[in-house]
């Protein structure tokens, strides 16, 4: 191969940061699409040529410069001729720390202060260009979420220039499949409420999801919410899913379980009566927008609905513990229980002061379903029943169940 091969990007970063890469990136200066599929690389891509290796599937890309010319992540003129510097390529990056190439001898190229940023703990835009793109916004608050742990923090410079791209409406102008892409890496971080308060520091959470955006400021009553914010205890419960080891589904049901809060008439605060009911349209609304995968939504749908209900449910009769599981759908996805109860508890926890305190409730409802799982048609009597009869004794069968489990389902009166 003519032209030279460099590690780049994310690979180069997290080698840097000790950390074991996910998968690397090369970028290929000086070379021509005809000689890498003569090398029997396949071309993959639409707008602009990048290349899979042969044997490692690892992706080559061929060094390229961008102009803007529209609106939205599509809105680019990219050229890829040979005379394209590494220089170049990299400059067309977004933060300074993925914008660091290696050669082939391991020699570290950083030509704008990459690796100086990652010792400073600083998300940094590489120039001005950083602005033609507004993907980026989201980009470095899922980056600020990912290194939220370790430090780092957005150059307030790179945050002035997130700023403007906000205001200008050029957000929404972006495609809602890269939007929700950017959201499930985000949210699947050790910290996705970080994500959460850089979007809203930038005002990008306003245009992005104004139903989110309203609920800082809004008050709740202080002696179930020490933190009182709405806002703020929405981001603890996200962070406290991801410490409890929930998936992006779980911490993105966390996200919208409250929004029914950001509707309560002001004469009525800090009570929010009614507020998950009120909600299940808005989530539904979000979902719809940012075309969220059907298992996010019945998720997301489900806790915003039952999430009260399954913190009272220690008062439960076993009537009404049935009637939540079933209305969980959880008698017909079993499954699902464990990411419904994980996020219910996040929600109960996530508060200030009050993030260890025991979830009963987590045990209780598993038993029970337990117990009504246990209780199958075949363990009734049929005869002579219609089929509204059967169900009808099937569920008692099951109330019966709930009532007579051990352990802490004991206290269900």
């Amino acid at each position: 191969m003519t032209g030279a091969v460099y590690l780049v990007g994310g690979a180069v970063r997290d080698e840097l940061l000790g950390i074991l890469p996910g998968e690397r990136d090369w970028v290929v200066v000086g070379g021509t699409p005809d000689e890498l599929l003569a090398r029997d690389f396949r071309q993959v891509g639409a707008s602009f040529p990048v290349f899979l290796h042969p044997e490692t599937g690892e992706e080559y890309a061929l060094a390229r410069t961008e102009r803007k010319q529209g609106h939205g992540y599509h809105g680019f003129n990219v050229d890829f001729h040979p005379g394209v510097t590494l220089e170049q390529d990299l400059e067309r990056r977004d933060l300074t720390i993925n914008a660091m190439a290696k050669d082939q001898s391991g020699k570290l190229i950083d030509p704008y202060g990459g690796q100086r940023d990652l010792e400073q703990k600083i998300l940094r835009h590489v120039s001005p260009a950083f602005c033609e793109d507004p993907l980026r916004v989201l980009r470095v608050a899922r980056f600020a979420a990912r290194f939220a742990e370790a430090g780092f923090r957005v150059h307030e410079s790179t945050m002035t220039l997130m700023r403007e791209m906000a205001a200008s409406g050029e957000l929404e102008h972006l495609v809602p499949e890269r939007v929700w892409t950017e959201f499930t890496k985000a949210l699947s971080t050790s910290q996705p409420g970080r994500f959460v308060e850089v979007l809203r520091a930038s005002g990008a959470l306003a245009s992005l999801l104004p139903e989110v955006d309203c609920l800082f400021g809004i008050p709740q009553p202080e002696q179930y919410h020490p933190e009182i914010d709405t806002g703020i205890h929405v981001i603890m419960t996200m962070n406290r899913a991801a410490q409890l080891g929930g998936s992006a589904a779980v911490v993105f049901s966390l996200l919208v379980h409250d929004l029914g809060k950001g509707l309560t008439e002001a004469e009525l605060l800090p009570a929010h009566h009614g507020h998950e009911t009120a909600g299940v349209p808005l989530v539904d609304r979000v979902c719809e927008r940012l075309r969220v995968p059907v298992a996010y939504r019945d998720l997301a749908l489900k806790v915003c609905a039952l999430h009260l209900r399954c913190h009272r449910l220690l008062e439960a009769r076993p009537v009404t513990l049935l009637k939540l599981i079933e209305d969980a759908d959880l008698l017909r996805r079993p499954e699902r229980a464990g990411d419904f109860i994980l996020a219910c508890k996040a929600d109960y926890q996530g508060r200030k002061g009050l993030e260890q305190r025991p979830y009963p409730q987590q045990e209780v409802l598993l038993a029970a379903l337990h117990a009504a799982l246990g209780v199958r048609g075949r363990d009734i009597r049929t005869e002579g029943l219609s089929g509204v009869q059967i169900g009808a004794e099937l569920r008692k069968a099951r109330i019966e169940a709930i009532a007579g489990i051990e352990g802490p389902a004991e206290r269900i009166p």
